[in-house]
């Protein structure tokens, strides 16, 4: 039994062995947590003062245009200078940002919602800057045989956070006020730009050329040729165009009972994939990662589907939380292909392809499950998407067969 559960259970041998990685993974694990917390309050607010839930909507779009550009202008940055330094610019930028919140909710008698929106799309723009160089430093950090550990690490990172933000912003907000929520939020970047000045530098390359549009349509063509990667954006888009069911959460709350089952449905995939992580350590013998990318995305369509049809909130629920775990298998494979495969050259530009690619979808997937719904019904807008996410995956793979027959070489460092 111990050596079955040292099989499957999650690989915390990086965190012990690599100073800078362990660094890094705990200072950007809390800084993550307090970026929930404000994910979770500016929408909140822009309600209170509004009363409109297609201000809230607007929001999205607010995050998603910037995001577009920064994306990949941090991707190429990330390839020219060094790659700790703009992460601490882009945390000290997101620090100054949610002091002007903390600002707005205690220094006025009136807090402004336009400049709400004025932070939440300065907040995706250095976002969107600082994600190609976090992730580019990874395979820096570690040997090419920890990277699916390091993978799963990530995961249980970030899902952690989105079970803890969005339970502490709920109980911030009803105990002290928005104004001392996004102060804790604040707080918590000084953590982060404390661990990552202990860190060592990271240089780019000594032939690194200076970031241009040219060396980001080099990211481009580079991502272009190989099937692999295509299939890896493709796939994901994919299942989060037509398979996120979020925007229908309220609805289906109702269904079942009322807004106190608003909780239990939101925190069930980020549960399923947090259980998933920790019983990764079977990921790191896997090596054809196109297979196991693609059929944990139709597992997520197949689990989406039940979840529209159930008629009973304990399956829902289930549904909900074999998703999220399908979910959470798919990014560990992704980024264990990027990172194993991408030259570090290359990583940045490429990082910045890979945001969009997971941003893109869930952003126009809550928009479409929303107007489907709006036309039909939210049972089948949810089942229906599923549906269409399965068929979805299966397509692309006939398409793409170098993806699904990808293979990873052992010892073959990028």
């Amino acid at each position: 039994m111990r050596r079955l559960l040292r099989a499957i259970a999650i690989d915390i041998g990086p965190l012990r062995r690599h100073r800078d990685f362990r660094l890094l993974y705990v200072g950007q694990a809390v800084s993550s947590a307090g970026s929930m917390i404000t994910y979770v309050a500016i929408p909140f607010e822009v309600y209170d003062l509004t009363g409109s839930t297609l201000m809230v909507g607007l929001l999205g779009l607010a995050e998603l245009i910037p995001l577009l550009g920064t994306a990949l202008l941090g991707g190429a940055m990330a390839d020219a200078h060094d790659r700790r330094r703009l992460v601490l610019i882009a945390d000290s930028t997101l620090l100054l940002l949610a002091l002007v919140l903390v600002a707005n909710n205690t220094l006025v008698a009136d807090p402004q919602v336009w400049l709400l929106f004025v932070i939440a799309a300065g907040m995706s723009a250095a976002e969107g800057l600082q994600r190609p160089a976090l992730e580019a430093m990874l395979p820096r950090l570690v040997p090419r045989d920890e990277l699916p550990a390091v993978a799963a690490l990530e995961g249980l990172r970030g899902t952690a956070g989105q079970i803890a933000g969005p339970a502490a912003a709920g109980l911030l907000i009803a105990a002290f006020g928005l104004g001392a929520t996004y102060a804790v939020d604040a707080a918590t970047f000084l953590v982060s730009l404390g661990a990552l000045l202990m860190m060592r530098e990271m240089p780019p390359p000594a032939d690194a050329a200076p970031a241009s549009v040219e060396r980001v349509r080099e990211g481009w063509r580079y991502a272009r040729s190989r099937q692999e990667l295509v299939g890896s954006y493709a796939v994901d888009i994919n299942a989060m165009l037509f398979g996120i069911p979020v925007a229908l959460f309220p609805a289906v709350a109702d269904r079942y009972g009322g807004p106190e089952l608003l909780g239990p449905l939101y925190a069930a995939e980020p549960v399923g994939a947090a259980l998933l992580t920790l019983a990764s350590g079977w990921i790191a013998r896997v090596r054809r990662q196109g297979r196991a990318i693609s059929v944990s995305a139709g597992l997520y369509g197949a689990a989406i589907l039940v979840f529209g049809l159930a008629d009973a909130l304990p399956l829902a629920l289930a549904a909900l939380a074999a998703a999220g775990a399908a979910d959470a298998s798919s990014q560990i494979f992704r980024q264990t292909l990027w990172n194993q495969t991408i030259p570090d050259r290359m990583r940045g530009r490429l990082a910045g392809i890979e945001q969009l690619s997971y941003s893109i979808g869930p952003t126009l997937g809550t928009a479409r499950g929303g107007a489907v719904a709006s036309f039909t019904s939210v049972p089948f807008s949810i089942a229906a998407g599923g549906a269409v996410c399965v068929a979805g995956t299966i397509a692309l793979v006939a398409m793409l067969p170098r993806f699904w027959r990808f293979k990873a070489q052992p010892g073959v460092s990028a």
